[in-house]
């Protein structure tokens, strides 16, 4: 698939309702090498570690703050999602973080009612102007714990979190009442799909009850002017080397395994310290 341009229709929708889906972005045999490569590579699941749900069960997930050489790196570099971002941002953007979300067949545990800018305002960043890029790896369905989001719930600006389990959850009380006033949508995907959505967009999943995995990769994106003004366990603004659309194929299976310089990892023990990685 080429690079999308996105139509005045679609910028609105996501300044209206906080995010857009992109059906098909990524073509089977992209999204079937990320798959294989994922499911196989030691090195990702050597670094994967979980985030309990508050009600017994955990989510795994593997974080790093700069993209590689490799398979997950094109995906996050390519142009097809990078100049999406830029259209919804506004202004150049730049790698935050991409985090592999591994929510496992029968025991993948729930994320709570979250702004991912709930946890990451503390880091510096003065806006709320990021963007986050989910892409599904497997089905993304309501057995499994697909996404749900309360559209438009971005203007609402950032709202208060407190603790659950290791997660930071919105204030449950405010959270109750804008249910009462805004719709609830539950955001299912094929493999492939892709959805953008706003830092202040409101959004959770439930646990996963069914016999399917709900893998999902998700690239982070700030806008090069709100770069944070204190250092963080994020990156600064760094330039972000956009990819050809053909990178995916030519780059292959290459996954954490065969890389040589290493990644920026952020480990269990930074999130442990200040509870700041949101996942989905």
């Amino acid at each position: 698939m080429s690079s999308p341009d996105l139509s005045a229709a679609e910028i609105d929708q996501y300044q209206k309702d906080g995010y857009l889906v992109i059906s098909g972005c990524f073509a089977p045999d992209e999204i079937d090498l990320l798959h294989r490569t994922a499911k196989s590579d030691q090195e990702l699941g050597g670094h994967a570690f979980g985030k309990s749900d508050g009600k017994g069960r955990d989510v795994r997930l593997s974080l790093w703050n700069h993209p590689g050489d490799n398979i997950y790196g094109m995906f996050a570099r390519s142009k097809r999602i990078v100049d999406v971002a830029e259209q919804l941002l506004g202004d150049e953007p730049y790698h935050y973080h991409t985090k592999l979300v591994m929510k496992d067949a029968r025991v993948g545990g729930a994320w709570t009612w979250h702004q991912d800018y709930g946890y990451w305002y503390s880091n510096g960043l003065l806006s709320p102007n990021l963007v986050s890029c989910f892409i599904a790896i497997d089905p993304s369905t309501k057995d499994n714990g697909c996404l749900q989001v309360i559209p438009r719930s971005h203007s609402l600006g950032r709202i208060d979190h407190v603790l659950s389990g290791d997660q930071t959850t919105a204030d449950p009380d405010r959270v109750s009442e804008i249910l009462k006033r805004y719709p609830l949508a539950h955001v299912e995907m094929q493999p492939g799909d892709a959805v953008l959505f706003h830092a202040n967009l409101l959004h959770r999943s439930d646990p996963n009850h069914s016999q399917i995995p709900r893998w999902s990769m998700i690239c982070c994106y700030n806008s090069k002017s709100n770069t944070p003004y204190k250092e963080s366990h994020h990156p600064s603004y760094t330039p972000l080397l956009r990819v050809d659309d053909s990178a995916i194929r030519e780059m292959g299976a290459k996954g954490f395994s065969e890389e040589t310089t290493g990644a920026a990892w952020l480990q269990d023990t930074a999130n442990q310290q200040d509870r700041t990685l949101p996942s989905k």
